[in-house]
């Protein structure tokens, strides 16, 4: 059996360093890049239209909230539960394994793939509402598989995407999400991690099983309250040190840039692990590429579909401009010391782990919080990791249903909702290290099949956008 399970961490780092590797972050960046340069730089030329019709429409049209399609939800609805599994641990744990990996310079790459993921995002909605269609109990099925399909004429890449996506959803949409909740609270509040299981599984169970429906009603509510919540939290962190922001700014930039070691410090960064870090930790938040959100907003009820695609570039703008920012100033404005080019206290002590090993992950992003407000700090850094991760186990249990649905049919959705709840226990109460990388893993490759079909497909969606342009100019647009 050991020999086995070490064949099978051999055979998963060797496929996923590929996915995760050099080669495959360039195609990320350059399918980006692709999308960009042929929208016109959407995302900057039109940035006041994205932003009036996303974020600020939520404040001026009743539309972009409710919706009175009883089959599908709303355009805000859409966006909660597409960030619910988007905003998780990486913009907690990712962006302080990225700076302690690849140096502070890993967060400017981690700006510039989420800049281009935008477009990225964009695309993977425009088409995923083109080629949506309803299903025998009219609710919207939409997703990367249904371009592959329909758009490509690919079945056999749609089924291997969607096989990908199910078995992500289980292991990083669900039990690596489980266990960071049970260990957290239990270190945290001593809380028996059977019981934090038992919880879970039960607020989980009431809002799986009733649907996109329950599921978008809830994530619309705890979305924009963790959102800010953690928003507030890391600002407040950023006010009370801001005399260190500029030196935090001056160590991205110059981390991004510098081929030589950081200040002189052990570690010794080089441009190149800066790039990889940041891109791969931009892309694990934001998942812009990987074609997982594209399912949820293919449910909403609008009407055009680069309406829905301007909410894509919301949503990583959202997720990695914003909240992984803030957690990257949090720690490099309190424990990260640019002499040693490492996580230090105020004595200009290294901080290391039980193992010895340097400070990272979740227990970094709380010691910077710490270290501002105390024990209070570390409480905080529980409850948001606590929110995100079962937020991300909500978002993700969907994505999995239209997987399901893709390979087996929509009779077969129901058992796989049991399934799911029943893996939190598993999740919760294991040891996950393996799990953890394979599912890793299957998420990276969900991006090979997607990033294919989103290079053939990406010219309907620049006649997609020519067009909407032209009908808003014309007072036009579907209604």
């Amino acid at each position: 059996m050991d020999k086995f399970v070490e064949v099978v961490e051999k055979v998963n780092t060797t496929i996923n360093n590929f996915v995760w590797g050099p080669v495959m972050l360039v195609v990320f960046l350059l399918v980006g890049l692709l999308c960009t340069v042929r929208s016109g730089v959407f995302q900057v030329s039109k940035f006041k239209l994205w932003f009036d019709e996303t974020i600020l429409a939520i404040f001026k049209k009743k539309s972009v909230r409710k919706t009175d399609d009883k089959r599908a939800i709303s355009q805000f609805q859409a966006l909660s539960t597409a960030l619910a599994a988007t905003v998780g641990t990486g913009n907690i744990a990712g962006v302080a394994t990225a700076i302690v990996s690849g140096g502070p310079g890993a967060i400017f790459w981690m700006w510039l793939s989420a800049f281009l993921g935008m477009m990225t995002n964009f695309t993977e909605n425009v088409l995923g509402i083109k080629y949506r269609y309803k299903d025998e109990k009219g609710d919207w099925v939409g997703g990367a598989m249904i371009y592959m399909d329909r758009g490509l004429n690919m079945k056999w890449l749609a089924m291997i995407f969607s096989c990908f996506c199910i078995l992500a959803s289980f292991g990083i949409g669900n039990m690596s999400q489980g266990n960071s909740i049970a260990t957290t609270v239990h270190d945290t509040f001593g809380v028996p991690k059977f019981a934090v299981a038992i919880v879970i599984m039960v607020f989980a169970a009431l809002v799986i099983i009733g649907g996109i429906k329950r599921i978008a009603q809830v994530t619309e509510k705890i979305v924009p309250f963790m959102a800010i919540f953690y928003i507030v939290g890391g600002i407040a962190i950023i006010l009370v040190n801001i005399k260190a922001v500029p030196g935090a700014f001056a160590m991205i930039f110059r981390g991004a840039f510098n081929f030589k070691a950081a200040g002189g410090g052990f570690l010794g960064f080089t441009v190149a692990q800066a790039m990889r870090f940041g891109i791969a930790r931009g892309v694990f938040s934001n998942e812009a590429g990987l074609g997982s959100s594209v399912m949820v907003h293919s449910a909403s009820d609008v009407k055009e579909p680069v309406v829905q695609g301007m909410w894509g570039i919301f949503e990583v703008f959202a997720d990695t401009i914003v909240i992984c920012t803030i957690t990257a100033l949090s720690i490099l404005t309190t424990v990260y010391n640019p002499e040693l080019g490492a996580p230090a206290n105020k004595a200009g002590e290294l901080l290391l782990d039980k193992t010895g090993a340097t400070l990272s992950g979740a227990p970094l992003t709380s010691a910077a919080f710490s270290q501002t407000f105390g024990q209070i700090g570390a409480i905080f850094i529980s409850i948001s990791l606590a929110l995100f991760a079962f937020s991300t186990i909500l978002g993700w249990s969907y994505y999995g249903q239209r997987g399901i649905q893709y390979v087996f049919g929509i009779k077969a959705v129901p058992v796989y909702k049991v399934i799911f709840i029943l893996m939190i226990m598993v999740g919760c109460l294991s040891q996950l290290d393996l799990v953890w990388n394979i599912s890793d893993t299957f998420n990276g490759l969900m991006a090979i099949p997607n990033l294919f079909a989103v290079i053939l497909l990406h010219g309907q969606v620049m006649q997609e956008i020519k067009s909407y342009l032209q009908r808003r100019k014309e007072g036009k647009l579907l209604q």
